[in-house]
C-alpha cells in the first residue's frame, strides 16, 4: 500500500508542476460535466411543472367546453347538412344532471359560468370575475379554505346569495381583515362571504385550453345563484328569434353584437367531469360525447379535453428532448476524455527517461500503471468537482435570465460525477499501459 501511495504522490506532483496544463486537460470534463448537470436540472424543472400543472387541473379530469362559432360558419355534418339548420340549447345544466345520472363511473361534476363584472366593498371599485360553481367545484380542483367554509348543495339550490372569494380579492377589499361574515357588491348583487381560499400556486398562469383559471383573484358563487341573478345565457326570448330568422333568410345585421361574430348562447362555460380511475377517462369522454351529441341534435358545437392526458403527452415529449439534451451533453464527456488521453500520451512521450529511471532502480510496471492512471484520475475528477459548481452556477443563471424551472438533484450530480470519473479511468488506462510497457534500457538511451 505504501509502495502504491508513492505512485500517487508522484502523479499529484506532476499535476501540480503543470498547473496550466493540468486545467487546460481538465476543461473538457469541467464543461462536459456542467453541462450535464444543467440539462438534467432542466429536465427535473419540466417535470416538477407538469406535475404541479397536473394537481391545478385536478386529477382524473374531463373538461367539456362550448365551440362559439360565427354567424358565418354554416359547417356540414358527416352527412353533408348544413349544422346551421339543426337547433341546439348548447351546454346546460341539463346535460350535467344527465351525464351525473347515466354514468357512473364518474366521482365528481361541476359547471362552470364565467361573468366579468365590477365589486364594491367600502368605497372601492374593481373588475373581478364571478365563477358559477357547484360545490363539488372546489374538490375537482383541489382548492383548500383558508378559512370560512364551502357553500352547501342546499345553497346551491335555492340560489343563496353567498360566496368564496380568492385570496388577492381578500387582499384589494380587506386588507388585514377577516371578510367571512362581511358582504361584498358585485354588479347590482349583494353576496355574504362564507369563505377564503387558500393562496394556489399557478405556474401555467391561467390555461384555459387545460381548464387552468386563476383562482386567486376569482369570486365563487352557486351556478344558481349565478343564473337566478346575474346571467343566463339559456334564456330564449323573441329577440334571439328575430336574430336567428333573419340570419336564416341571409339578411347581415349590422349591429355591434354581430360584427364580434355569434352570439353565445350556451348556459354553461365548461362542465368538468372527475373520472374515478385514470383508465376511464378515454371511455368516459366517448360516452359524453355520445351522449351530448345526442341531447344536442347531432350538432358538434362543443369540444372534450382530457387535461391530465395532453399534459402526459407533454411530459413523454420532454423526455425525450431532455434524453436528446443530455446525450448531447454527454458528447462533451467524451471528448474531454479524449483530450485527457492526448494529453497523457503526450506526457508519456516527454517523460521517457523518468519511466526508464523508474523502472531501472525497482519500480514494476504495476507502479507505473498506477502513476499515470492516478494522474489522469485526479484530473477528471478535479474537474468534475469544478463542473458541479460550474452546472449548479449555470442552472441558476438560466432560472434567472431564461425564466426557465431548473431543478438540482442529488442523482443528477452523482451521475455526472461518477462519468467524469469513469472517463477518467477509460481515458487513462491507454497512456498508462503504454508507459509500462517501455523497455527501461530504451527509455534511458531516450533523447
Amino acid at each position: 500500500m505504501n509502495r502504491y501511495y508513492h505512485d500517487i504522490t508522484i502523479a499529484l506532483e506532476s499535476i501540480m508542476a503543470n498547473k496550466l496544463k493540468s486545467v487546460l486537460t481538465g476543461l473538457g470534463i469541467i464543461f462536459g460535466v456542467a453541462a450535464v448537470i444543467s440539462m438534467l436540472a432542466i429536465g427535473n424543472g419540466a417535470k416538477q411543472e407538469i406535475i404541479e400543472q397536473i394537481k391545478l387541473v385536478g386529477v382524473n379530469n374531463i373538461i367539456v367546453k362550448p365551440i362559439i362559432k360565427k354567424a358565418s360558419d354554416n359547417s356540414e355534418d358527416d352527412d353533408g347538412k348544413k349544422q346551421s339548420n339543426k337547433f341546439s340549447t348548447g351546454l346546460t345544466l341539463a346535460d350535467v344532471e344527465a351525464i351525473k345520472t347515466i354514468i357512473p363511473e364518474i366521482e365528481q361534476i361541476s359547471p362552470e359560468i364565467n361573468y366579468e363584472t365590477f365589486a364594491i366593498q367600502n368605497g372601492m371599485k374593481k373588475s373581478v370575475t364571478l365563477l358559477g360553481v357547484h360545490p363539488a367545484y372546489f374538490n375537482l380542483f383541489n382548492m383548500a379554505l383558508m378559512n370560512g367554509a364551502y357553500f352547501n348543495e342546499i345553497q346551491n339550490q335555492n340560489g343563496s346569495t353567498v360566496c368564496i372569494i380568492g385570496p388577492n380579492i381578500k387582499t384589494k377589499f380587506f386588507y388585514n381583515q377577516n371578510p367571512v361574515g362581511k358582504s361584498i357588491k358585485c354588479g347590482t348583487v349583494w353576496l355574504t362571504i362564507i369563505g377564503v381560499l387558500n393562496p394556489k400556486a399557478n405556474l401555467a398562469q391561467s390555461n384555459d385550453d387545460l381548464g387552468i383559471s386563476n383562482s386567486n383573484d376569482q369570486i365563487f358563487i352557486p351556478a344558481k345563484t349565478m343564473l337566478m341573478r346575474f346571467k343566463n345565457r339559456g334564456i330564449v326570448n323573441s329577440k334571439v328569434f328575430t336574430q336567428t330568422e333573419r340570419r336564416g333568410r341571409g339578411m347581415m345585421m349590422k349591429s355591434s353584437q354581430e360584427d364580434e361574430g355569434d352570439k353565445n348562447y350556451n348556459q354553461l362555460d365548461k362542465i368538468i367531469i372527475q373520472a374515478k380511475e385514470t383508465e376511464y377517462l378515454t371511455s368516459i369522454s366517448n360516452i359524453v360525447k355520445s351522449m351530448i351529441l345526442r341531447r344536442h341534435s347531432g350538432v358538434e358545437d362543443f369540444e372534450i379535453i382530457i387535461p391530465e392526458l395532453l399534459l402526459k403527452q407533454q411530459q413523454r415529449t420532454k423526455d425525450i428532448f431532455n434524453i436528446v439534451l443530455g446525450a448531447i451533453a454527454s458528447i462533451s464527456l467524451i471528448v474531454g476524455g479524449i483530450g485527457i488521453m492526448n494529453i497523457m500520451l503526450a506526457s508519456v512521450m516527454e517523460r521517457i527517461k523518468e519511466i526508464g529511471t523508474r523502472l531501472a532502480i525497482g519500480a514494476t510496471k504495476k507502479d507505473i500503471v498506477v502513476q499515470f492512471l492516478a494522474e489522469s484520475t485526479f484530473l477528471s475528477v478535479g474537474g468534475g468537482f469544478i463542473g458541479v459548481f460550474l452546472g449548479y452556477a449555470f442552472s441558476k443563471m438560466i432560472t434567472k435570465f431564461a425564466d426557465i424551472l431548473t431543478i438540482i438533484t442529488p442523482s443528477s450530480v452523482i451521475i455526472a460525477f461518477g462519468i467524469s470519473a469513469l472517463v477518467g479511468i477509460i481515458f487513462g488506462y491507454m497512456p498508462a499501459k503504454k508507459a509500462s510497457d517501455r523497455d527501461p534500457v530504451e527509455s534511458l538511451r531516450y533523447e
